[in-house]
């Protein structure tokens, strides 16, 4: 009866994470593909501007992750009081959530348009500094709206609402796509804007995306009894208090990851032109294939958060195990396809046949079968992590990514990168090391307090 009764609850857990994670991760992958779009232009409007439209584009995910990283407070927070059934919580968690957003972004959208004041002082060439302050500029009237999603969409996920949030992404996406390609190579009738054409594409596809998904909440019969929308003049700090103590961590942490990234970006940057675009071939292939270890992670934040709701430590358990078996399976595909085909990924970017990509095409095939032992490790990892927000553990795990990342990850990237002189190789291995420490210090977190 009891073996029974475990085989029930686990195929009942893993239909229920699907119907969850199946649109997550669909409108994770779907909204990754503007980045991937606007890289595959970027290339084919030289490596000048492959090169720094991948570091604008680094810096401004910087920026918004870790602005929404802030505001994701509200998905276990939701889901807590979904699974214990508190409707009065749920719905001051969601107010005080867009009370968050405003705090979050307006501050960062002026940083954003001042960055400039930073970036004249690391080091990267001059045509390449004007192309990012470009960028930015633009870009930086896109981080409410992008925020404001972010907060909307853990409003709407941890009520189990998730299948909207895909056709809404997916909407966003193909317009996005479709403008880049109009006001960036200037078709039917439209100025070339190069850049800064794939700028306002991105920042119009984000306040669509934004005003859609607000509408959703507002109109639809199952969110619109939680009335999420009305009292929004009223500040609840001790609630706004919770989501900063959850959610900052959260922002700290995807920031601070993100930022990792950055920082060998810009490593890569001094390298030369070739060895920047080659490593933005490669990292723009590894963020579309992440969205589906952090959409899965997202949905595993919920089906944790709602079981903590109850009470049932077994379920758990079960909920974070399922994560994390799915996303290893998905990411262990994706590896055997990187070290199967390297030089036709690479090729989705740069034509092969042109003599004047060969260095890039060189300098990118070992970095591509780096990437792929990581894939399995940084699924796990995410995963993970998912589970801990669920169960509302985020300080702790913060300081293990600051020591994984910024303490060993760093560390090794620079002495294999420039001690040994590996360049970017030593660099990709250094960021691989960071990975696999992240991994093994979010599996004992969990397994330590999910102790009976």
């Amino acid at each position: 009866m009891t073996l029974t009764l475990l085989r029930s609850n686990l195929q009942s857990e893993i239909r229920e994470f699907l119907k969850l994670a199946i649109p997550l991760v669909s409108a994770q992958v779907a909204q990754s593909a503007i980045g991937f779009a606007d890289t595959v232009m970027m290339g084919r409007m030289g490596a000048d501007v492959l090169g720094a439209g991948g570091l604008a584009s680094m810096i401004f995910l910087s920026i918004i992750t870790t602005a929404s990283g802030i505001v994701m407070g509200v998905s276990p927070l939701i889901a807590e009081a979904f699974g214990s059934g508190q409707k009065n919580r749920i719905e001051q968690i969601a107010r005080q959530g867009i009370w968050l957003t405003l705090l979050v972004s307006l501050p960062l959208s002026i940083i954003t348009g001042h960055l400039d004041l930073w970036l004249n002082h690391t080091g990267q060439s001059e045509k390449t500094l004007q192309y990012v302050n470009t960028y930015l500029d633009i870009m930086r009237w896109g981080i409410f709206p992008s925020v404001g999603f972010a907060a909307l969409r853990a409003t709407v996920s941890a009520l189990s609402q998730a299948r909207p949030i895909m056709i809404i992404v997916v909407g966003g996406t193909v317009f996005n796509i479709v403008w880049n390609y109009i006001l960036g190579f200037g078709k039917f009738g439209f100025p070339q804007l190069g850049l800064a054409g794939l700028a306002i594409a991105s920042i119009s596809a984000l306040w669509g995306m934004f005003i859609a998904l607000a509408l959703y909440v507002l109109f639809n019969q199952n969110l619109k009894n939680y009335r999420i929308f009305q009292r929004l003049h009223q500040v609840k700090p001790r609630i706004l208090w919770e989501l900063v103590w959850v959610g900052v961590p959260i922002g700290i942490f995807t920031g601070l990851e993100t930022g990792f990234f950055m920082v060998i970006m810009f490593w890569m940057g001094t390298l030369g032109t070739e060895v920047l675009a080659a490593h933005q071939v490669v990292l723009q292939t590894i963020i579309v294939v992440f969205m589906v270890p952090l959409g899965i992670s997202y949905a595993t934040t919920v089906r944790v958060g709602i079981w903590l709701g109850r009470n049932d430590r077994t379920r758990i358990k079960q909920a974070a195990w399922v994560s994390m078996s799915i996303s290893v399976l998905f990411t262990l595909g994706i590896s055997i396809a990187f070290l199967l085909f390297p030089k036709q990924i690479i090729g989705i970017y740069l034509d092969l046949q042109n003599p004047d990509n060969a260095g890039i095409v060189n300098i990118a095939f070992p970095l591509v079968l780096i990437a792929a032992i990581a894939q399995v490790l940084d699924g796990l990892q995410k995963a993970v992590y998912g589970a801990l927000q669920g169960l509302q553990d985020t300080q702790i795990p913060m300081l293990m990514n600051i020591l994984g990342y910024w303490g060993i990850g760093l560390s090794v990237s620079y002495g294999l990168g420039f001690g040994l002189n590996l360049g970017g190789v030593g660099l990709w291995i250094g960021q691989l090391v960071a990975t696999v420490v992240v991994a093994v210090l979010f599996i004992w977190r969990f397994n330590h307090l999910t102790q009976e």
